[in-house]
């Protein structure tokens, strides 16, 4: 059974990127502001795509911008095209509250611009971090953004921690922690875990982006020597493509399942024994962990910030940029009986406690106090 949407103000939200894009910020996204019944009553907006045409949610509403980008005369470009497409999207006396998905990117300025008026709650996301620590120009956004919210919210301590480095003059009493969540249903009601055939093999999955700082070559450089482990991974399929040398290279094999949908992974979490999490810089929350751990998966992680504050011991940590750490943690977790079920029961702990409901209720009380 779903949980009841949360009675509260309208909230004006844009996500600047094009629909069916991969990661855990849009599927947070949609889960919270989209659909027949959203959890938060919104105006929620993401890019046109820039491929095939994917279902769109109801409740969502797409901008056809391009020029996409982040940084130079062209951003400031970009920007001032958002903010003319929103400006004739939204009546603002319908709106109660902005809600700021990044604190970087083009739809964060675009949407403040477009209703300047209205108050503001920005959500801290891993890749405004890591962006602005790349960008001069999205350093500066992050910093404005910053200046401008009438509160920030962030979903561990270590992001605000690494915000603060960032943009030293936020002061403490602006930001809120407010954890995210995944979907109260996979809580309730997971999928079944088929019974377990004897085997010497563990079965890894691996499952998001291929992008540098999750950790991938690090992965399967140390995986590939290893015997008894087998290697799956659900990705976006250009980026599995362009893994494809490395994996030569390596003399590895993986199984590639293809970029699945939620209910396709989640049964996917049922079909394997570890999660690999190799991140290499930090995770705003992890949410593919927790949803591997509700759905009895447990999760072999580097404990980079974020990853270690959602998982501590309900995960095992491990390094997989050492290739004789990580052999000697994954034949643990093969050959030590009972270790994986405590980890299962561990995880299926952890997981329950971030509902998404809780998630949309706390960003509803925080939005009513500043309307």
């Amino acid at each position: 059974m779903s949980p009841e949407p949360t009675t509260g103000p309208m909230a004006a939200t844009f996500l600047d990127l094009p629909t069916g894009s991969p990661g855990g910020s849009v599927e947070l996204f949609l889960d919270l502001y989209t659909g027949d019944r959203p959890l938060i009553p919104a105006r929620a907006f993401m890019l046109g795509p820039s491929g095939p045409r994917h279902r769109v949610p109801a409740g969502l509403d797409l901008l056809s911008v391009a020029g996409k980008c982040l940084q130079g005369p062209a951003f400031g470009r970009y920007v001032a095209a958002l903010r003319k497409a929103l400006a004739v999207a939204i009546d603002p006396a319908q709106i109660g509250v902005l809600h700021l998905q990044h604190l970087t990117f083009g739809a964060t300025p675009a949407l403040i611009r477009a209703l300047p008026l209205h108050p503001r709650i920005a959500l801290v996301h891993g890749t405004d971090l890591i962006f602005a620590e790349a960008h001069r120009d999205q350093l500066q956004v992050l910093r404005e953004t910053a200046r401008a919210a009438d509160a920030i919210v962030v979903p561990t301590g270590a992001m605000a921690d690494r915000l603060r480095k960032l943009a030293p003059n936020v002061g403490r009493r602006k930001v809120t922690l407010i954890p995210w969540g995944i979907p109260d249903h996979l809580l309730t009601d997971p999928p079944p875990r088929p019974a377990r055939t004897s085997s010497s093999h563990l079965r890894l999955l691996y499952a998001g982006r291929l992008t540098s700082e999750k950790g991938v070559e690090a992965l399967i450089k140390s995986l590939a020597p290893m015997p008894g482990v087998e290697l799956s991974m659900a990705a976006p399929r250009a980026q599995f493509h362009a893994l494809a040398p490395l994996l030569q290279r390596a003399g590895m094999r993986a199984r590639y399942l293809g970029w699945l949908r939620r209910p396709q992974l989640w049964k996917a979490f049922t079909e394997h024994d570890v999660l690999v999490m190799p991140s290499t810089t930090l995770e705003a929350m992890g949410l593919v962990a927790l949803e591997a751990q509700a759905c009895g998966l447990p999760v072999l992680y580097q404990p980079v910030p974020g990853l270690n504050e959602v998982l501590a011991t309900s995960g095992s940590a491990t390094d997989f940029t050492h290739s004789a750490a990580l052999a000697r943690d994954l034949d643990r977790l093969r050959t030590t009986p009972g270790l994986l079920p405590a980890l299962r029961q561990a995880g299926y702990a952890n997981a329950a406690r971030y509902p998404l409901s809780s998630t949309a209720q706390a960003l509803t009380d925080l939005s009513r106090q500043l309307v």
